[in-house]
């Protein structure tokens, strides 16, 4: 790596990247009738399967809800993402996590806010007492467009994100390199804007800090 470590600011996008939600959508759409217990615990397959239901769409919509409002205590953080952040505060490496979410949403009639869940998610997590977070380091916006002019104004000098899409924005920043998380395979699509491509946050770490230990 050319600059030194101290220099870096390494910007995180949050939902399925730090925070896994297979497991809970699973759970969580089996318990609402939604799915059969065989399908694979992948976010991706349950939306597919749920959208192709009578009024599919907002039967996803109200799971998402239920998954990312009041049940988000069930969702887990990515193995390995934890022992990045301690060798990124322990390097002395900026981190950032920019979260292209609204606020709220509607559930059986009551305000839910997303973005408050989120935050007792990642208190709970120990993000604002062993990774070296605070508070003031998480960003959420409600439109990637914002997004995108966050890790700008950040100097994020990485951005880590599952969602190919926000690398293929023409105002998404060229000196930022793009590391996107693909721990289901999926592949970063065409050439257009090429993104390095990690299945675990393990591969991530080694590529930060090179430590076949790890």
């Amino acid at each position: 790596m050319k600059s030194p470590r101290h220099q870096l600011v390494i910007g995180i996008d949050l939902d399925n990247t730090l925070v896994c939600y297979d497991e809970l959508f699973h759970l969580a759409a089996c318990e609402e009738g939604l799915i059969h217990p065989s399908l694979p615990r992948n976010k991706e397959k349950i939306r597919h399967a749920i959208r192709l239901l009578p009024e599919g769409e907002s039967r996803w919509t109200r799971l998402q809800a239920i998954v990312y409002g009041p049940r988000i205590d069930g969702a887990t953080l990515f193995r390995g993402g934890g022992v990045f952040l301690r060798h990124c505060a322990k390097s002395r490496i900026r981190t950032r996590i920019v979260s292209h979410k609204t606020r709220f949403t509607t559930l059986d009639g009551k305000q839910v806010d997303l973005r408050q869940s989120s935050l007792q998610w990642l208190e709970a997590k120990g993000f604002f007492s062993d990774f070296g977070l605070s508070r003031g380091d998480v960003f959420f916006e409600s439109t990637r467009a914002e997004k995108i002019r966050r890790i700008r104004a950040l100097g994020c000098t990485h951005f880590i994100d599952d969602l190919a899409q926000v690398f293929t924005e023409d105002a998404f920043p060229r000196k930022t390199q793009k590391l996107l998380f693909s721990p289901h395979g999926a592949a970063f699509p065409g050439d257009a804007a090429p993104a390095l491509t990690f299945a675990s946050w393990r591969e991530i770490d080694r590529f930060f800090f090179n430590d076949p230990r790890l």
